[in-house]
């Protein structure tokens, strides 16, 4: 196809005319139809992520010219290398133009980064940025299980990687192997390896597939393009969140990756991994003899020490006769001692309560009831003295006062006079009443007490008292001596003699003894009455 059709009419020249739709068809046609398939190299400008639409937008440049880029939202999810600004990259796709702008663009359906030197700089780009997030950092890192029961590997299932490592576990210590299976180079590599490791961590303990103790990220050796999956960061955050502890096997020993940093441990090779996750049975079991044994052998020792050392004990110890001799001994002392102990004891209390008895004589309490009462009367006669002297003072002062007070001034103050007269009136008969009425509690609860003291309120009961010389009473049958007078006192007052003699013998009626003069009883409170 050619820009001039020869059939149009000419208006002055010998050139067709075209309206402005028709030459951007026909330009798009022929950039379209000459450039459909290109490879662009240049640096990714103007790129802020994906439209809300899932397009994005941006810019390919040199040093001497700029070319607008697109990627369709289908296209950009099955980039391997998502753009990002200032990435040099080879873009894949076919040129267009865009009639609405004049302008012309390239519309990507593939994209990789412009040789090993830029994935290279991706690659410290992306190193440098999560290091510095403290996804490598060294206090991050597990420790492994010694002898985990359950290991989880996420690996390709068809390649020589898997079987090495089985092949190495179970000529070591076999144990439950799960493999998840993932695509280990090319697009979509690493957004597998991260949803593997992700769904081993979220496996429940007790669910249908055991949760594994451990995980193994291997792959075999191959370039930096071939193992471009590791380094994703969506496979290097999931590593680093990993809560089950993981071991990096990707690649030779030369080869480092990204995962290597974030893992827990790194092994030089899938083998080696294998050598790292479990030990070797033969040996824990040889190491499990040896403790066996020396624990034995040491437990052996003790015990011979122990029984040594008992024996030792045993003949240092004294016998029992010999542990017993002096609590016998004591023993034996205090049984001797305890019945004069207990003699001395009863003498001293009874001559104890001998003195209490000869305080608490009706003689002595008659004594304190006559003191008692003679203090009554007189405090009675004392406060009758002093109250009417007081009444008197108050009286003689009192008239002095009136006879001060003109009538004039008697008439103006005669109501609160009264009624302050009248009120001490009453206080003072209130504190006189009040003072003899303790006075009258007082000497009846003495007038009580004596009579609940009086033998003669005993001798009602048919009790009798037996009085010896000296109008002493005779308590005891000891006191009584043959020949000895004695006089009998009953309830009425009245007296019988009689001469102690030998038992069988009749007593005989002999001279009375001297009739003790009753003491008077205390007489009656005598009412006083009021003063006013």
């Amino acid at each position: 196809m050619t820009l001039f059709d020869e059939s149009r009419p000419a208006s002055g020249s010998n050139v067709a005319e075209y309206s402005v739709s028709e030459i951007s068809g026909a330009l798009k046609k022929t950039v379209e139809d000459t450039f459909g398939h290109v490879r662009v190299r240049g640096e990714i400008s103007g790129y802020r992520g994906p439209h809300a639409s899932g397009h994005a937008y941006f810019s390919l440049k040199d040093d001497r010219a700029r070319l607008e880029a697109v990627v369709w939202r289908t296209s950009f999810a099955k980039l391997a290398f998502k753009p990002e600004e200032g990435l040099e990259v080879v873009a894949t796709g076919r040129l267009t133009t865009f009639p609405g702008s004049s302008k012309y663009q390239i519309v990507i359906d593939e994209l990789q980064p412009a040789g090993a030197g830029a994935l290279m700089a991706l690659l410290n780009e992306r190193r440098l940025k999560l290091e510095a997030e403290g996804l490598f950092a060294a206090e991050r890192k597990r420790p492994l299980p010694y002898m985990p029961r359950v290991i989880g590997i996420v690996t390709s299932p068809t390649g020589a990687v898997i079987r090495d490592i089985c092949h190495r576990i179970s000529d070591r210590f076999p144990v439950h192997l799960l493999v998840w299976p993932v695509r280990v180079q090319g697009e979509g590599s690493g957004a597998e390896v991260a949803a593997a490791i992700e769904g081993f961590n979220a496996l429940a303990d007790g669910g249908p597939a055991p949760r594994p103790e451990l995980l193994i990220v291997a792959r075999g050796g191959g370039s930096l393009e071939d193992l471009w999956g590791f380094n994703d960061e969506a496979v290097v955050r999931a590593a680093a969140a990993s809560m089950i502890p993981l071991i990096s096997a990707v690649g030779h020993e030369t080869d480092w990756t990204l995962i290597d940093h974030a893992a827990d441990r790194r092994a030089p090779t899938p083998t080696g991994a294998a050598e790292i996750a479990v030990p070797v049975r033969a040996e824990v079991a040889a190491s499990l003899a040896s403790l066996h044994a020396r624990n034995g052998a040491a437990i052996s020792r003790q015990l011979d020490r122990d029984r040594r050392a008992v024996s030792a004990s045993a003949r240092g110890l004294p016998s029992p006769d010999m542990l017993l001799a002096l609590p016998r001994r004591r023993l034996d002392e205090a049984a001797s001692g305890i019945g004069r102990a207990l003699r001395v004891t009863v003498s001293v209390k009874r001559g104890g309560y001998g003195e209490v008895a000869a305080r608490l004589s009706p003689v002595n309490v008659e004594g304190v009831v006559r003191h008692k009462r003679a203090d009554l009367r007189q405090a009675e006669t004392h406060a009758i003295h002093a109250m009417g002297s007081l009444l008197s003072l108050k009286r003689q002062r009192l008239e002095r006062s009136a006879a001060q007070i003109r009538p004039q001034a008697i008439a103006a103050q005669s109501a609160q006079g009264r009624h302050r007269l009248d009120h001490l009136t009453h206080r003072l008969e209130q504190a006189l009443r009040g003072a003899l009425d303790r006075k009258r509690g007082e000497f009846a609860g003495a007038a009580r007490m004596a009579a609940s003291l009086d033998p003669r309120q005993v001798l009602q009961r048919g009790y009798a008292i037996i009085r010896g010389p000296e109008d002493q009473p005779i308590t005891r049958a000891d006191d009584l001596t043959e020949g000895m007078a004695f006089e009998v006192e009953f309830a009425n007052d009245q007296r019988r003699s009689a001469v102690a003699t030998d038992a069988g013998t009749p007593l005989a009626a002999v001279r009375p003894l001297r009739r003790r003069t009753p003491k008077p009883r205390p007489a009656e409170p005598v009412d006083q009455g009021t003063l006013f």
